[in-house]
């Protein structure tokens, strides 16, 4: 979510410029300067909050799914982790080349493990970012909306400032304009769709196996 929010940041900050450099100087003298979370204001929104409690119910077979071999997984990996330790502990922490066998037998097992949570959780992170992509594709103008709301000519990202007073805050006001021009998103991406790819005709991808299936962990 936070690379399609820095997107749109990216995206909204040039306009912002090119407006300040058509205003006179008496006016930017009294440019007033906001900071809004954008991140914080899209998974506050009532339509993100409601599709992942959607989410929760829908795909609820394929997240316990998910959690059950993700624990699985960190057992036997941790199981191997302290073999592995006990040997070299044994060897006065001096690795032998059966050693450096099992080390690597074991990088090999977190790869494998790393590749099927992936595959398993695909189909729901798919879902998840349909629903980020849906609001974040209004999130420019909900912040223009808040902005002018506000009479605010420059918005900064809190981590852009050293400190602020709550009052400059209009994150909240942002939420609001969200909530006003999305009220709702659906969790089912269309056949084929991929993120990023939002007024674009689907080109034949790679789909995942059950692409109808499955979690991301936020």
């Amino acid at each position: 979510m936070k690379t399609i929010i820095k997107a749109a940041a990216l995206v909204f900050a040039p306009m912002t410029a090119i407006a300040l450099t058509a205003v006179p100087a008496a006016a930017q003298s009294k440019m007033g300067i906001a900071v809004a979370d954008l991140q914080r204001a899209v998974g506050t929104s009532a339509a993100y909050t409601v599709a992942r409690t959607q989410m929760q119910t829908t795909y609820k077979p394929q997240i316990d799914a998910f959690n059950a071999r993700k624990t699985a997984i960190d057992a036997d990996l941790k199981t191997k982790g302290d073999a592995i330790q006990k040997a070299l502990t044994a060897a006065g922490n001096k690795p032998t080349p059966a050693i450096e066998t099992q080390y690597q037998a074991f990088q090999q097992s977190q790869q494998s493990a790393q590749a099927e949570l992936q595959r398993m959780g695909q189909p729901i992170a798919l879902a998840n970012a349909y629903v980020e992509e849906q609001i974040t594709a209004k999130l420019s103008d909900a912040l223009k909306a808040a902005m002018a709301k506000a009479k605010v000519d420059l918005v900064l990202a809190p981590d852009a400032t050293v400190s602020y007073q709550p009052t400059v805050d209009i994150t909240d006001a942002v939420v609001t304009e969200i909530n006003a021009l999305v009220p709702s998103v659906s969790i089912t991406p269309p056949a084929g769709w991929q993120p990023g790819r939002q007024g674009q005709a689907a080109a034949p991808a790679a789909a995942p196996a059950n692409p109808a299936q499955a979690p991301k962990s936020r």
